[in-house]
């Protein structure tokens, strides 16, 4: 390649490092991976049937009455689905007061309504107590509404209940959150509408990594070796609950979120932790214990053995038998 050919390659890339820097400079307001508090209200094109809101004026204009929700702004990631995305792209680029109405077609909202998702299935599937028009049932993995019941069969719609209504979307951008605490706190409570304890930690902890090896070989080559270090680990740590550990989401997904807050926070790790406090745990345990050793507050061996049928002076006379083997 000629000097000449040499200055014009360098002086094109120049031009696209240039590029590039002016893109990434011009990125202002908000981008995908922000944390951003919305304000929405979500409603039917057609007939302005409500969806969804975070307004409790309308929630109690709408008679919406749910006592495990508050109305009020939520927190989500833009760029991770958490939102339709016609929705997300008029928020991009946008700052904290930013507002806007989109309508969503019923294709990119819930689907279009599909015929052949309406079907006649036995009724012996469906469960006594949802035998009714309008009944929610789960038959062989799908959700779906009972339409009609005559004789032994049914008539069920598995399109989703909003399939085939464009949706208009009225939004507001009233807050960002920054702190990385916050931001696992909203994450969680957006997988799995709880408030659980957690906290941010540094770990040093021992890792055994693999030793390069300085040997040019390569037919040659050494079995790999490994030694153990000291790194830090940034971690999340999760207190468990009864009620987390008996959350249908969690124990199916489990791994998912975890990995999901580890990728959108830049964590290394998450802890869940659980703790069993042992105020009036032991009373059972420690009256067995007690009863096996004639102790207070539990029975004598024998009288035990007595009372479950078996012969107490055979089985003592093994155990000090075993004992005195042991000693010698």
């Amino acid at each position: 390649m000629s000097d000449e050919a040499e200055a014009d390659e360098a002086e094109q890339a120049d031009d696209v490092a240039e590029s590039e820097e002016t893109d990434e400079s011009e990125q202002t307001g908000f981008q995908p991976g922000d944390f951003i508090e919305l304000d929405y209200t979500a409603r039917t094109v057609e007939e302005g049937m409500i969806v969804d809101t975070t307004d409790p004026e309308v929630a109690e204009e709408e008679g919406l009455d749910e006592e495990d929700r508050e109305f009020e702004p939520r927190t989500l990631v833009l760029g991770e689905g958490f939102i339709f995305e016609a929705v997300e792209d008029d928020i991009i680029g946008g700052e904290v007061g930013k507002s806007g109405s989109v309508e969503i077609p019923a294709e990119e909202a819930f689907g279009e309504f599909d015929e052949d998702d309406v079907r006649t299935v036995s009724v012996n599937k469906i469960p006594e107590d949802d035998q009714y028009p309008g009944a929610q049932v789960q038959i062989d993995g799908q959700q779906g509404r009972v339409e009609t019941l005559v004789g032994g069969r049914a008539r069920v719609d598995f399109n989703h209940p909003l399939a085939g209504e464009a949706i208009e979307y009225d939004y507001e951008v009233v807050g960002v959150v920054e702190d990385q605490l916050e931001q696992a706190r909203s994450l969680i409570d957006m997988y799995l509408g709880m408030e659980l304890e957690m906290w941010l930690q540094t770990d040093e902890v021992e890792e055994e990594q693999l030793v390069q090896s300085d040997e040019d070989d390569e037919e040659e080559a050494p079995e790999p070796e490994t030694e153990v270090v000291e790194v830090e680990k940034e971690t999340l740590y999760i207190e468990a609950t009864p009620q987390l550990s008996m959350n249908q989401q969690w124990m199916m997904q489990k791994q998912q979120i975890c990995q999901q807050v580890t990728d959108l926070l830049g964590l290394d790790r998450v802890i869940i932790q659980e703790i069993i406090d042992g105020s009036g745990m032991g009373m059972g345990m420690g009256g067995m214990m007690g009863g096996m050793g004639g102790g207070p507050g539990g029975e004598d061996i024998e009288e035990a053995l007595e009372d479950a049928d078996v012969d107490a002076d055979e089985i003592m006379e093994e155990i000090e038998g075993a004992a005195e083997e042991a000693n010698e």
